[in-house]
């Protein structure tokens, strides 16, 4: 048995959405999120329901590899989703999100903590930087936004 100290990029960001949790967090599927993220498309959706739900299971096209999300929480009355994302040979990554009203809508206060699998996985965690998530999260948070404003997901040119 070969036992490792994990390489691993821990990031959160807390977005400001402009609607109440129980109109975010239905969004927060592997199905409705086509509605709102341009270009969102899983190969395929292991759903009971259609729709996220607890063992939920989605497998996508990702770089640097396909990737198997497993939804292991989905509490709507809590507005908190937990999925770990396998990119295999990659990352194992652990997402977590948690809802909450505010004065303006919703926090959602999301975390996202990538451990390499090997060094593709190294180089993917060192890339995972903290103004790179920043990046990431306030491009959703404008996507969601939009969304939430106009029914329609945001077009890029």
């Amino acid at each position: 048995m070969k036992i490792e100290m994990p390489s691993r990029a821990r990031r959160s960001y807390t977005q400001r959405l402009i609607a109440p949790p129980a109109n975010v967090f239905p969004l927060l599927c592997p199905v409705r999120e086509a509605d709102w993220i341009e270009g969102w498309n899983p190969q395929v959706v292991f759903s009971e329901s259609g729709f996220a739900e607890p063992d939920c299971v989605f497998l996508t096209d990702a770089d640097p590899g396909h990737a198997i999300w497993y939804i292991t929480r989905h509490e709507p009355g809590n507005g908190f989703v937990e999925m770990i994302k396998i990119t295999p040979a990659v990352t194992a990554c652990r997402l977590t999100i948690q809802l909450r009203k505010s004065a303006t809508g919703t926090d959602a206060a999301i975390t996202y903590s990538h451990t390499s699998l090997g060094p593709a996985g190294d180089a993917f965690v060192a890339s995972f930087t903290e103004e790179h998530y920043q990046q990431f999260m306030r491009e959703w948070e404008t996507r969601i936004n939009h969304y939430l404003t106009y029914g329609t997901a945001l077009r890029t040119a």
